[in-house]
């Protein structure tokens, strides 16, 4: 296992590194440049030249990835010019906030998505099997700022029962104070990923039941309900593992979307605000970190596989 950790953790870096070099490439492409963006569009030709030449963007492009990935590896993500702050700090500040978010999301996705699941697969061919599985493909359909403006309008201006923006303190503890706040946020992240475990589980249950272990276990007299929870659950959580390391970029990056619905200051409202800004330096890294967390989900992923099944070993290959 720990060899298969190491490869892993080396591939891992050299798909950050194709993934850092691509989006540097990419933003340096757009027209006007870095140089233009911050100085704006009247600025002359002396101060974009000036500006270029302190920040070491006369230097071939080359030559500034390089630069840009020394100064990440001594922990220095750049200076956020629109904001006026270097950005390990604002990611700092923001990332803890978006993490409550995505955790709480998830959390709600397996509340709802596994037991769902299996209650599928323990009916499947029924009429709630069936129904269950075309709400959850509709829930999965569902854009997720549609789902948050739905939620808007239905919770917050319909009904009132909800406020329709999300909490806005500066510290975790005040945005755990108003929990009323995180509902919809969390809610809109939470619907399309349960109906995406509900299938995941559902399927793998279903696999699960015919196998020789549940009909031995029928045999000896085993109650249903234990053969469900105490048997094939565990089995059955193995893919529920993959997708929750998959799914930790995917709700990140969701979280563009809902935190800029929800005006909830995370690391996707940070990236909406330096995209629209075409803020760079945050750009590239907040790319950075959803790049890492790709990479450690999908590590921890295979890890938590291994450990859910037994029978898969990594010590070779």
């Amino acid at each position: 296992m720990a060899a298969y950790v190491i490869r892993r953790c080396i591939q891992g870096l050299a798909v950050v590194f194709v993934v850092t070099v691509v989006v540097f490439g990419l933003l340096h492409a757009l027209p006007g440049g870095p140089a233009r963006a911050i100085l704006g569009p009247k600025a002359n030709a002396a101060a974009l030249a000036s500006f270029a030449k302190a920040n070491d963007l006369d230097k071939p492009l080359p030559v500034q990835y390089v630069l840009w990935i020394g100064k990440v590896v001594r922990g220095d993500l750049g200076y956020s010019y629109t904001q006026n702050q270097d950005v390990i700090s604002l990611i700092g500040e923001r990332l803890p906030k978006t993490l409550i978010l995505t955790v709480l999301s998830v959390l709600v996705a397996l509340v709802i998505g596994v037991p769902l699941g299996m209650a599928q697969a323990a009916r499947r061919g029924g009429i709630v099997d069936r129904s269950m599985t075309v709400l959850s493909l509709a829930a999965y359909s569902v854009p997720i700022f549609l789902v948050g403006v739905l939620g808007v309008w239905l919770f917050s201006v319909k009904w009132g029962l909800l406020p329709a923006q999300a909490p806005q303190g500066t510290s975790v503890g005040q945005i755990l104070s108003q929990p009323s706040g995180l509902v919809l946020p969390v809610l809109s992240l939470g619907v399309g990923s349960a109906a995406v475990f509900s299938r995941y589980m559902r399927s793998s249950t279903v696999e699960n039941l015919v196998q020789d272990y549940v009909r031995f276990a029928q045999a000896k007299g085993a109650k249903r309900s234990r053969i469900m929870f105490r048997h094939v659950a565990r089995n059955a959580l193995g893919p529920i593992a993959t997708q929750l390391g998959l799914f930790l970029p995917v709700l990140l990056a969701g979280t563009v979307i809902t935190e800029s619905v929800f005006n909830y200051p995370g690391m996707g409202l940070l990236f909406w605000n330096a995209a629209t800004a075409r803020d760079y330096p945050v750009e590239l890294g907040v790319v950075l970190i959803v790049a890492l967390a790709t990479v450690v989900g999908s590590l921890l992923a295979d890890i938590a596989y291994a450990i859910l099944d037994p029978r898969i070993r990594y010590d070779r290959g």
